[in-house]
């Protein structure tokens, strides 16, 4: 006997368990929850899925055939993986776990979050791996549903319906210097003084002004730019060797034995969030890994 998969209804074949194990249709409906009636209508489409009786009714009950005989331990073995498989959707055992963790998020977010989740990934679930590499924005919707991201750190995505979000903090920038520098000694820093400073520049662009631009250009002002960089990391280690300056978010400024002063014009802070995508709300590990890195952030 030949059944193609398509045929079957996979719903089916908890009705078929339930019969096998209570060798009463009644029995087997309240077990399932439904009525006696759908009991019966499903055994009667397995009847002619099977091309088989299934169970003969008898005085002690209804008893399988020898077909039914041969398949319910596939069956039951089925059923019992399919019950394991969902359940390890919703739950997680952070202890035992064996998983790889891919991230979305710049140097500077792996700066931030790397040191603080390693470490507490390992004394809390070691085994759980890290990947982290950068995916441009425009890209990180279609990763996330694809899967082939569990998260995402970045700045706030308006338009990305399908992804969920949440702020992990808000970082304001200043001008990060050198402690040395001839304007270290100063309690703040005048706008022509940012003016007259040759300014590095972060970008993972080749052109195109930056966040501390935008807001100068507003003023009609334009600071001076001498060194364009693509990572934020290497940028402070030229502004401890140089007079360079560099308008940083305070987080990376603070790692560093540098002068900062508060910027002497308004630019809006950097907002970090993370990012999921919706289908995986309920997934256990999912969930369990996003509240260690809010928690953490919190």
């Amino acid at each position: 006997m030949t059944v193609q998969l398509q045929q079957m209804d996979m719903n089916l074949f908890p009705v078929l368990d339930a019969i096998y194990n209570t060798r009463n249709l009644t029995r087997a409906a309240e077990r399932l929850h439904i009525t006696q009636p759908a009991v019966s209508n499903a055994l009667a489409r397995l009847r002619r899925v099977l091309n088989d009786q299934l169970f003969i009714r008898t005085p002690n009950g209804m008893s399988p055939t020898p077909l039914t005989e041969r398949i319910m331990p596939k069956v039951q073995q089925a059923l019992t993986l399919l019950g394991s498989s969902v359940a390890e959707h919703h739950q997680f055992e952070p202890k035992t776990a064996e998983k790889t963790l891919r991230v979305s998020m710049n140097d500077m977010a792996e700066t931030l979050v790397l040191p603080r989740l390693l470490e507490h990934l390992q004394q809390v679930a070691p085994g759980i791996s890290v990947e982290s590499y950068y995916v441009p924005r425009d890209q990180l919707a279609k990763e996330l549903a694809a899967n082939s991201l569990d998260f995402a750190l970045d700045v706030p995505m308006i338009s990305a319906t399908q992804l969920n979000q949440q702020r992990l903090s808000a970082d304001r920038y200043q001008c990060m210097l050198r402690p040395d520098h001839p304007f270290a000694q100063q309690t703040n820093l005048t706008l022509e003084q940012y003016l007259e400073l040759e300014h590095i520049h972060v970008s993972s662009r080749r052109s195109g002004p930056g966040i501390a631009d935008i807001a100068l250009n507003k003023l009609g002002r334009r600071r001076k730019i001498k060194l364009r960089v693509q990572h934020y990391r290497v940028a402070p280690l030229v502004v401890m060797k140089t007079d360079l300056a560099l308008t940083v978010p305070v987080s990376l400024a603070q790692q560093y034995p540098a002068k900062c002063f508060e910027l002497p014009f308004q630019i809006p802070q950097m907002d970090w969030h993370l990012l999921w995508h919706r289908s995986q709300d309920e997934e256990g590990a999912n969930r369990w890994l996003r509240q260690q890195v809010l928690h953490l952030f919190g």
